[in-house]
């Protein structure tokens, strides 16, 4: 669980990015040391090819946090900077996509309802009736939103709209088995997480791990990436490998995969919820 959730006045996360120069973290510090705030944690990172610095701040506001937050965004933009900052008390509002595959879906509702994220998963939807009642057990509303390709423009319509009906911050495609079109990556106004195994493109199309099996794979993996419009091509949060030798069956990888994708998901979703990932082009900076 992160600093702010360990104490009870608001904090503020802050990530920057921009043209590395001489005393920007000294700036930074002093800035909100001026202004009475109690910095819990501090952390930099310079790219030295590109020249850009990465910061992310957090900190105890000695007065109006909104104002703050405000107010530190304009020294931000004064700085060169592009900022994004965040306050603990607004949790980020969670919808999941579903098909019919559950590791990653209980995996994800069970972590939140023990209190493991900060945030709040709203609802879910899916292709299919399959999770319906698991869903409701969970004591959360279920939309079935049926995708073909014939219906797949105005189901993506049907599903944002949804999503901006719940307030969603945050998209978690938790083995969504469909394509997400440019439209609707680019109308859903947040961001959107997937996860898939790490044998792609190797092991392209229906059963990669009896791919892998065929070809005596020694790891198998799975990597968590924000969506974009290029199919499993965008910017790296998490990624994990696990090895297998020529003792393990089809069954074996297939376990070990589905435990790998579980795990890399839910650190991904944690670090985004705690604003540990600053996306630049297509990489990340994550502050774990």
């Amino acid at each position: 669980m992160s600093t702010a959730s360990n104490v009870s006045a608001p904090v503020i996360t802050a990530l920057l990015h921009g043209p590395d120069r001489r005393g920007l973290v000294a700036q930074v510090a002093g800035w909100i040391s001026l202004r009475g705030g109690n910095i819990l944690h501090a952390d930099q990172h310079r790219d030295e090819e590109a020249g850009v610095f990465f910061q992310r701040m957090e900190w105890v506001p000695e007065g109006d946090a909104a104002l703050e937050m405000r107010e530190f965004a304009t020294f931000g933009d004064s700085l060169g900077m592009t900022t994004d900052v965040h306050v603990s008390t607004e949790r980020t509002k969670i919808v999941l996509l579903v098909s019919k595959f559950d590791h990653c879906f209980h995996d994800l509702l069970l972590r939140w309802k023990s209190g493991d994220f900060n945030g709040d998963i709203v609802a879910v939807i899916s292709n299919h009736t399959d999770l319906e009642n698991a869903t409701k057990g969970y004591g959360l509303p279920f939309h079935h939103v049926p995708v073909t390709a014939a219906t797949k423009a105005a189901a993506e319509a049907q599903q944002i709209e949804i999503c901006k009906q719940y307030g969603a911050r945050l998209v978690i495609m938790a083995r969504y088995m469909q394509v997400l079109s440019s439209e609707f990556l680019a109308r859903i106004g947040c961001p959107v997480i997937n996860i898939h195994h790490s044998f792609l493109p190797a092991f392209a199309g229906g059963k990669p791990y009896h791919q892998a099996y065929e070809r005596g794979v020694k790891l198998i993996g799975a990597t968590a990436h924000y969506a974009t419009a290029v199919l499993d091509d965008g910017p790296i949060i998490h990624q994990d490998v696990a090895r297998v030798t020529h003792r393990h069956g089809v069954e074996d990888l297939v376990r070990k995969g589905r435990d790998l994708e579980r795990l890399v998901l839910a650190q991904a979703v944690r670090w985004h919820l705690d604003h540990r990932v600053l996306v630049y082009g297509r990489k990340t900076v994550v502050f774990d």
